[in-house]
């Protein structure tokens, strides 16, 4: 994404937490700030008047995403953003008992992690109202790529449900989903919500099962959502008690994006 602004010309600045993620986008011509929002005031980003992409995620824990309350004491003193880009979660749709999702959806978040970027979400909106500026949210499927594959878990030989059982589940390659971001941010109306998924949708077990055949590993051990509850980790049964189809057609055509890996076939040759 830094690359297609750059490209253009635009000046560009990030804040991110560690100092060798600073050094990396100085590298690049970004100017760039390293700093734990969790224990430092934010200062120094000059945001009056920009565009500004949210990618910071909430905490580990807990129902609410304060984080976006500093960044708004930090707008408020020195100048409020044009237009911000949030990326929330599909999980805010909860367990959809496998039916076709689109925007219009109520949301339902059961999951902390959810409920977290619900949270966000909410506190976004009330900061537009009161400020005036641009907002656009994408509810972001679970993103695959180079770099972001389950091949270690797969390696462990660890369970996963059996395909009669397993949830359907959606994603999205990488690199497509920068540029959904960027369409976003260029063409996005303000105040709504995209889905932002390949449009393909399949289960976990699928998925986990696909990445093994590529990358020549046994495929994991299969068992009940009964034994999942004793072997499995909370956090992958959470995903396991929900299932939905993502409907992206509204991403398609309002942000005109043509997606490079629509399937899971060709974004894993990708990787």
């Amino acid at each position: 994404m830094a690359a297609h602004y750059l490209h253009r010309g635009d000046r560009m600045s990030g804040l991110v937490r560690s100092e060798s993620s600073r050094r990396e986008l100085v590298r690049m011509g970004i100017s760039c700030l390293a700093l734990d929002v969790d224990t430092a005031p934010l200062r120094g980003l000059d945001p009056g008047g920009t565009r500004l992409f949210y990618f910071l995620p909430p905490p580990g824990e807990g129902e609410t995403d304060p984080r976006i309350r500093y960044l708004r004491t930090a707008c408020e003193a020195d100048g409020n953003p044009r237009r911000i880009l949030y990326l929330s979660t599909t999980g805010v749709y909860g367990d959809c008992n496998g039916e076709s999702v689109d925007e219009t959806r109520p949301v339902n978040p059961v999951a902390p992690r959810a409920l977290r970027r619900w949270d966000a979400e909410q506190r976004f909106h009330a900061w537009r109202a009161a400020a005036g500026f641009e907002l656009i949210i994408l509810r972001v499927a679970g993103i695959y790529g180079p770099g972001r594959l389950p091949l270690e878990r797969i390696r462990r030989g660890l369970p996963l449900i059996r395909p009669e059982e397993a949830p359907w589940t959606n994603r999205i390659h990488v690199d497509d989903l920068v540029r959904v971001c960027v369409a976003a941010m260029e063409k996005g109306r303000d105040g709504e919500v995209y889905n932002a998924s390949d449009g393909s949708p399949g289960t976990m077990t699928d998925y986990f099962n696909r990445i093994a055949d590529k990358a020549g590993l046994p495929r994991p051990p299969l068992i009940s959502m009964e034994e999942g509850d004793r072997k499995l980790s909370p956090g992958m049964m959470s995903y396991m008690r929900e299932s939905r189809r993502l409907d992206n057609r509204k991403m398609l055509k309002e942000l005109g994006v043509e997606l490079r890996y629509p399937n899971l076939d060709a974004g894993l040759e990708a990787c």
